[in-house]
């Protein structure tokens, strides 16, 4: 039967997270275990693609492989690995599986196995079952069994990644997934997905683009991203912060100057066009540009030249523009502080990145990413968050977006060990580690993929009423009960079973 489900997915054509997701879950129902994990190395350093059996904020770590001898050990052989249910070596998972939340693994039986496409190291799955014995040697036997058709899906989704990549006319193929320190963008929430659909088209175009959004909500990061998938990748990125030029050196910085342009001028200086020549240029906080280099930039855009202060000769050259501004351009133009024409040159796609409070468990996973990070920075066994904590992250409105999370995260890290927290134990962050302003929280935590609560005073469906109220009343239940879901229950009157479905319905479980 598990094989059969492998080849119809195999021969269906399913987005890739869905085919990698549902590929992880027939091997959990195949082995009867409590977690798999799909990983993908990506030079020394593992990432979850796809899990079941683990807290979500997992799909954010980035495991070090120096860092975890059993995933090394996986690594290092073609044929499956086992571990005895003894073993001292440190797990991976620790405090992270859903039915453990927090706590050290029990005694408990692991395996996992290498997974190599087109003759090169991929990556790994992993399997970790809670009771001991529960991986005999047919279970072994059956691992390296369905190797080769685990191998086959990961193919398969590369190939359509591909295609999809060729349809696009691209002259070659990029992996979408990058190393986190390349700039990786971390989410699977619809408005991502849908975002970075979006940006894989205008990747390939040679359309300036326009990036709009709050502060914090990652502008360069998306800036990088479609440099990366652009036909440009291999040529120079240039970052420019607008807002840190000083306005009597801004047009040198952008353009260039010739010696003796101006009192200081000894030689002759390329600007930021000539070091971007080929490549892209991000224009970082536009709308702090003085007028008159608005004017210059202008014609740029148009004719693609440049006049470096002092010179009598314009230059060519070849480079695109991406653009980022917190601010209101249209508003700026209104008010004479930005040019209406290099506004409607600039936002030739304009595209809005969505704020944290409007990417629902994104924010999870971003948490995960910056515990695992802080986790290996400060030298401990494992940290995580406590479920009160989840819903804290979940509900509250993050004026300061991701970089507010990454900021909160760190903070909470120094706080606990600050408290006497003991380096070599599962550390668990509380919501008064995370020190969040009451002024920014919501009612409840939303759903992934919902957007936050109208106002009071708007009408909405009675099942969103519904579903709204039931959330509450079952997070003040777990606060009264101190997270005790068999406590919470009886408070609620409903069978135990019936809440657990209920909190899953509702996203909070």
């Amino acid at each position: 039967m598990m094989e059969e489900a492998l080849l119809a997915d195999l021969v269906t054509e399913l987005p890739n997270a869905v085919r990698l997701q549902r590929l992880v879950h027939t091997l959990h129902q195949r082995f009867r275990c409590g977690a798999v994990v799909l990983l993908r190395l990506d030079d020394d350093t593992l990432r979850p693609l796809a899990a079941v059996g683990l807290v979500q904020e997992a799909l954010g770590r980035r495991f070090v492989v120096a860092q975890h001898p059993r995933l090394a050990a996986i690594l290092s052989q073609r044929e499956p690995t086992w571990f005895e249910p003894d073993s001292r070596l440190p797990d991976p998972y620790d405090g992270l599986l859903d039915a453990h939340v927090g706590e050290p693994l029990p005694v408990h039986d692991c395996m996992g196995v290498s997974l190599f496409v087109e003759g090169k190291l991929w990556g790994a799955l992993t399997l970790d079952a809670l009771h001991a014995g529960t991986f005999d040697d047919d279970a072994r036997r059956d691992l390296q069994r369905y190797t080769l058709v685990i191998e086959a899906a990961i193919r398969i989704t590369r190939l359509e990644h591909e295609n999809r990549g060729l349809r696009l006319a691209r002259s070659d193929v990029l992996e979408t997934t990058q190393v986190p320190g390349d700039g990786e963008i971390l989410g699977q929430s619809a408005v991502i997905r849908e975002l970075l659909r979006e940006l894989e088209v205008v990747a390939d175009s040679e359309l300036p683009v326009l990036l709009l959004g709050e502060t914090g909500v990652g502008k360069e990061l998306f800036a990088r991203w479609l440099h990366r998938h652009s036909r440009r990748r291999n040529k120079p990125l240039v970052l420019v912060n607008c807002a840190a030029l000083p306005e009597s050196l801004a047009e040198s910085e952008l353009f260039g100057h010739v010696k003796g342009a101006f009192s200081g001028a000894t030689t002759d200086r390329p600007g930021r066009f000539d070091a971007a020549n080929g490549g892209t240029l991000l224009l970082d906080e536009v709308g702090e540009l003085p007028l008159v280099v608005q004017a210059k930039l202008l014609r740029t855009l148009q004719n693609g030249e440049i006049q470096r202060l002092g010179a009598d000769k314009p230059r060519q050259v070849d480079v695109r523009i991406i653009a980022a501004t917190n601010r209101n351009l249209r508003d700026s133009v209104r008010d004479g502080h930005f040019r209406a024409d290099l506004y409607h040159r600039l936002s030739v796609y304009p595209a809005p990145i969505p704020p944290l409070r409007e990417r629902g468990n994104d924010v999870l996973i971003l948490a995960g990413y910056f515990l695992e990070l802080n986790r290996a920075r400060l030298g401990l066994r494992s940290m995580r968050l406590s479920p009160a904590a989840e819903r804290a992250l979940l509900g509250y409105a993050w004026p300061g977006n991701v970089r507010e999370l990454e900021h909160v995260i760190s903070r909470a890290a120094l706080r606990l060990l600050s408290r006497g927290a003991s380096r070599s134990e599962i550390l668990t962050l509380e919501p008064d580690l995370l020190a969040l302003d009451n002024e920014h929280a919501t009612s409840f935590a939303p759903a992934a993929d919902v957007a936050p609560a109208p106002a009071v005073e708007e009408i909405v469906s009675l099942r969103e009423a519904v579903d709204g109220a039931q959330r509450q009343a079952i997070i003040r239940a777990l606060e009264a009960s101190g997270e005790n879901w068999a406590q919470a229950a009886r408070l609620l009157d409903v069978d135990s079973s019936n809440l657990h479905k209920l909190a899953r319905r509702l996203k909070l479980k």
